[in-house]
C-alpha cells in the first residue's frame, strides 16, 4: 500500500496485457499498397484515431538520446519478497521487473497517446473493414539462446494464453480474436470475430508476445504456474542473479537482436537493473540514504516532506527532483467488497464514505500534495461532468427505460466526494446527519454493543493493508467511523496474506489502484464486467452490475474521439452513481530522488518517466562518488 501511485514504466512497450492500455489512435502514414491487394493497407504502425507521430522511415524517437553511453547498473527498491518470476499466474508472488525481456509485436511510445508501431514486425496489413490483420516478421529477432523468432513462436505464444491464461484474460481474448494463423515462416495472420470492437482489434492483435515454442516444449514450463526464472524471450534483459526475498539483477543481452532498432536507439543504457528487497518503507529510505540503491520513486507524502534531509542529498551526492506526468491520473480508492451483504446496500457505503475526510488527510498528512480523486479517469476530459450531455441521455436513457439505472441520473449531476474541513480529521456535524440519516434508512440502529447493528448482525469494517506507511491513513478513518457505530479497525498482513486475501475476496475494504488509458476499450470488462467478479485481479470489488456490463461494449465500440469521450462519460457516470469506492487521490508528477550517476533527455516525454529505459550510466560521476565511499 502506498499514499501515491507509481506512474513510472519502464519501457513504453511492457503496457500492453492489461487490456486496459490505449492501444492504438490516429489514422495511418500507410506504404505503397500491394498490387495484388489493392484494398489492404500495409503500413508500420497503425492508429484509430489521428495521423501517427512517427514516419515509416524515423530512425530515433524524439525525447531519447540517440549516442547515449551504455553501462553500468541502476537499482531500485521492493518490498517484501518473491518466489517466481512469473507474473502471469495467481500462484506464487511474482519477482520485481519480471517481465523486462518481454517483447511485443506493436509498440506504444511515450510521446504519442494513440499510435502503436511495428516492433517484431517490418509492416502490418488489414483491410478496410479490420476483420483481419497481418504481421510481417523481422528476420533478425532472436530469443536469449541465439535462436531465431519465426511465426510459429508468435502463434504458440498467443495460443499459450488461450489455453493457460488468468479466466479473466481467457474471456476477453476468446471474445476479439477468431483464430491465429502462421501464413509464412515470418508471417502471422489475425482473424478477428464479428462483434470484436474494430478500435482494439489490431492493437489486441499487436500486443502478442514473443515466447519460444521450443523452450516450452523442451521444459514444460507453464502460463499458469510459478517459474524459477522468466520464459525464453527475446528482449534486451534477461535474468542475471538473484537471491530469493533479497534482490533480482537483470543483465543487458550483449547479442541483444535490437540493438539498432529505431524503437531501440537511445534505450537499454543500463548493463545492469537490479531490485532490493526491504521488509518495509521505512527500511528501504534508510537503505536509499546509505547508498544500497540508486533511485527512488517516492510514495510516501511525510517521507517527500520530512526525511529528504541526510548528508547524501545535502552534498549533492543525491538529487531530489519533480517530473511532470502526463498519464492519466490513477483512480486510486478505498473499495468495498461487493459481495459481503453489508456493503451491497448503497446507502451503506454512501454513510461510511462521509466519513473519509481528505482535505485534513491532505493538509495534515499529505504536505497537500495530491488531488482529490473525482473520477475514474482523473485529470483529462473522460470523466463526466456536471448534468448528462445530450449525448449521454441518448445512450443512459434506455438504461432507465429497462429499469437499470434510476431517472434521476439523467437530470442530476455527476457524484462528487464530500467536501471536508481540513482544521480537523472528524468530519461536520453536517456529514454525521447525513451518515446516521443514509444508516437509520437502511435499517440499521445502534443496539447494545454501542455498535451499528440490523437482524443480529454487527457492523464491522476491516480495512486490509500490508504497509505500515498507510496507518497513518486508515486509523483516523477507523476513529471516524467507529464514532458513527461502525465496528471498524486496520489489518496489517505481509504481502503474500494480502496478496491471498484480496484475490480470495476475506476483505471489507482495501486500497485498489483502478489505472485507466486515454483509449479505453474491452479491457474495461476486466475492471468492471460481472463475468470477471468471481476472478479477477483488477475488480476486486466483485461489481456485477447490468447497467455497467450493458455500457461497456458502448465504450469499447466506440469509432471517434468525441463519441469515445461521450459513452466514456456516460460509463463514468454510472460506475461513481454505484458508489462502490471511496476516493482517495492522485498526483500528476513524478516524485523521484536518485544518486548523481545518471544522465536523462533534456526534454522527456509526457508519457514515461524512462528512467530504466533511456535514463543512463554517467561513468564521470560515477567516478566522483564511488571515489567519495558514497555507494555501497
Amino acid at each position: 500500500m502506498r499514499d501515491a501511485q507509481t506512474k513510472t514504466l519502464t519501457r513504453p512497450d511492457n503496457r500492453a496485457l492489461t487490456l486496459g492500455f490505449g492501444l492504438a489512435t490516429g489514422a495511418l502514414l500507410a506504404l505503397a499498397p500491394m498490387a495484388a491487394k489493392a484494398e489492404t493497407t500495409v503500413s508500420h504502425g497503425y492508429s484509430n484515431f489521428g495521423e501517427l507521430k512517427y514516419g515509416p522511415d524515423f530512425t530515433h524517437l524524439d525525447y531519447v538520446n540517440p549516442d547515449a553511453p551504455k553501462g553500468g547498473e541502476i537499482s531500485v527498491w521492493a518490498q517484501g519478497t518473491f518466489d517466481s518470476f512469473n507474473q502471469f499466474t495467481r500462484k506464487g508472488t511474482t519477482a520485481s521487473m519480471a517481465t523486462i525481456g518481454y517483447e511485443r509485436l506493436l509498440v506504444n511510445t511515450a510521446d504519442d497517446p494513440y499510435g502503436v508501431y511495428c516492433f517484431l514486425c517490418t509492416t502490418l496489413e488489414y483491410p478496410d473493414d479490420l476483420s483481419w490483420v497481418i504481421f510481417n516478421l523481422r528476420d533478425d529477432v532472436a530469443f536469449w539462446d541465439g535462436s531465431k523468432m519465426t511465426a510459429e513462436d508468435i502463434a504458440f505464444s498467443h495460443n499459450l494464453f488461450v489455453e493457460q491464461g488468468i479466466a479473466e484474460y481467457r474471456a476477453i481474448i476468446t471474445e476479439i480474436v477468431a483464430g491465429v494463423e502462421v501464413t509464412g515462416p515470418l508471417q502471422v495472420k489475425y482473424t478477428f470475430t464479428e462483434d470484436a470492437p474494430k478500435r482494439d482489434r489490431i492493437g489486441f492483435a499487436g500486443s502478442s508476445m514473443a515466447l519460444s515454442k521450443a523452450w516450452f516444449e523442451e521444459t514444460g514450463a507453464r502460463v499458469d504456474d510459478r517459474s524459477d526464472a522468466p520464459f525464453m524471450a527475446t528482449g534486451a534483459y534477461k535474468l542475471g542473479s538473484f537471491d530469493y526475498g533479497r534482490h533480482v539483477t537483470y543483465e543487458r543481452d550483449p547479442n541483444y537482436w535490437g540493438e539498432n532498432h529505431p524503437l531501440s536507439v537511445g534505450q537499454n543504457n543500463f548493463d545492469e537493473i537490479t531490485a532490493i528487497y526491504f521488509a518495509d518503507g521505512t527500511a528501504a529510505m534508510e537503505g536509499f540514504k546509505a547508498g544500497t540503491y540508486t533511485f527512488r520513486t517516492e510514495n510516501s507524502s511525510q517521507i517527500w516532506a520530512e526525511d529528504y534531509d541526510f548528508p547524501n542529498l545535502r552534498n549533492g551526492h543525491a538529487i531530489k527532483a519533480e517530473f511532470a506526468d502526463g498519464t492519466v491520473g490513477t483512480a486510486q480508492s478505498f473499495i468495498f467488497n461487493l459481495d459481503k451483504s453489508v456493503w451491497q446496500d448503497p446507502r451503506v457505503r454512501e454513510a461510511l464514505k462521509l466519513m473519509f475526510n481528505f482535505e485534513w488527510s491532505n493538509e495534515a498528512l499529505f504536505r497537500g500534495l495530491y488531488s482529490r480523486v473525482d473520477s475514474f479517469w482523473p485529470g483529462i476530459d473522460l470523466g463526466a461532468k456536471g448534468a448528462p450531455s445530450a449525448g449521454e441521455l441518448e445512450i443512459l436513457q434506455p438504461l432507465v427505460d429497462q429499469g437499470l439505472l434510476p431517472e434521476s441520473i439523467l437530470t442530476a449531476d455527476a457524484v462528487m466526494p464530500p467536501v471536508h474541513d481540513a482544521d480537523e480529521n472528524q468530519p461536520s456535524r453536517k456529514f454525521y446527519r447525513q451518515a446516521n440519516k443514509l444508516l437509520d434508512d437502511a435499517g440499521w440502529e445502534i443496539g447494545s454493543s454501542e455498535f451499528l447493528e440490523k437482524d443480529g448482525q454487527r457492523m464491522s469494517a476491516t480495512f486490509v493493508t500490508y504497509s505500515p506507511s498507510f496507518d497513518r491513513v486508515i486509523n483516523p478513518l477507523v476513529e471516524n467511523l467507529k464514532q458513527l457505530g461502525v465496528d471498524a479497525k486496520l489489518d496489517r498482513v505481509d504481502i503474500p496474506q494480502y496478496i491471498e486475501r484480496t484475490r480470495s475476496g476475506d476483505f471489507d475494504l482495501v486500497t485498489h489502484s483502478i489505472g485507466m488509458g486515454f483509449e479505453p476499450g474491452t479491457g474495461l470488462e476486466q475492471w468492471f464486467h460481472s463475468k470477471t467478479a468471481d476472478d479477477s485481479s483488477r475488480n476486486l470489488m466483485r461489481l456485477r452490475n447490468p447497467a455497467v456490463d450493458a455500457l461497456l461494449p458502448i465504450v469499447a465500440q466506440s469509432e471517434s474521439l468525441a463519441d469515445l469521450r461521450t459513452t466514456t462519460n456516460a460509463l463514468d457516470r454510472v460506475l461513481r452513481h454505484i458508489g462502490f469506492t471511496i476516493p482517495q487521490w492522485y498526483k500528476n508528477k513524478h516524485t523521484v530522488a536518485f544518486y548523481d550517476i545518471f544522465g536523462y533527455p533534456e526534454n522527456l516525454p509526457p508519457l514515461a518517466l524512462g528512467e530504466l529505459s533511456f535514463w543512463w550510466y554517467d561513468a564521470d560521476k560515477a567516478a566522483k562518488l564511488e571515489a567519495a565511499g558514497v555507494l555501497k
